[in-house]
């Protein structure tokens, strides 16, 4: 519907298929649609490609799991892998998914990829912030004052 209000204003199909992220035989198909057919015939084309195996409450019932935290299916960690969400989708709907398409329903429900911080739960912030205090300047290493200076002419002076 937006690709036909864009090209009722003027705008070339290469124009529309940018700016609305899809392919331009897309745009041309829906062109043709809209020619033969006006509106009404492409409110009537419907979805394409296959049907959803999950419906949005199936969705929302993922989502609510996701929320819940891996912990709560007995997770020893925080973190969602696509392996865990595949087997979440699997136990609470009965339907499967190969574990790369398990990112496009995270997608759909507006979650994305996040990386751990990678920092130990028993870190001691204090005492790593006296460390880089006390500690490091001690034993970091300085400039040797006694060197000549240097003749190199991508040094700035």
């Amino acid at each position: 519907m937006a690709a036909a209000r864009l090209l009722e204003q003027g705008l070339s199909q290469s124009e529309v298929a940018r700016r609305l992220g899809v392919h331009r035989q897309s745009v041309i198909r829906w062109a043709q649609q809209f020619k033969r057919s006006g509106m009404r015939g492409l409110r009537q084309a419907g979805r394409a490609g296959r049907k959803p195996k999950l419906t949005t409450a199936q969705l929302q019932q993922i989502e609510r799991a996701l929320q819940r935290g891996p912990e709560a299916l007995g997770y020893s960690t925080g973190l969602w892998t696509a392996r865990r969400v595949r087997a979440l989708i699997e136990s609470e709907c009965g339907v499967r998914y190969h574990a790369a398409h398990v990112w496009r329903i995270l997608r759909k429900l507006n979650w994305s990829c996040q990386r751990p911080t990678g920092r130990a739960l028993e870190r001691d912030e204090e005492a790593i912030r006296r460390w880089k205090k006390v500690q490091w300047p001690r034993i970091k290493k300085k400039p040797s004052r006694r060197s000549a200076p240097s003749s190199s002419s991508t040094k700035a002076d």
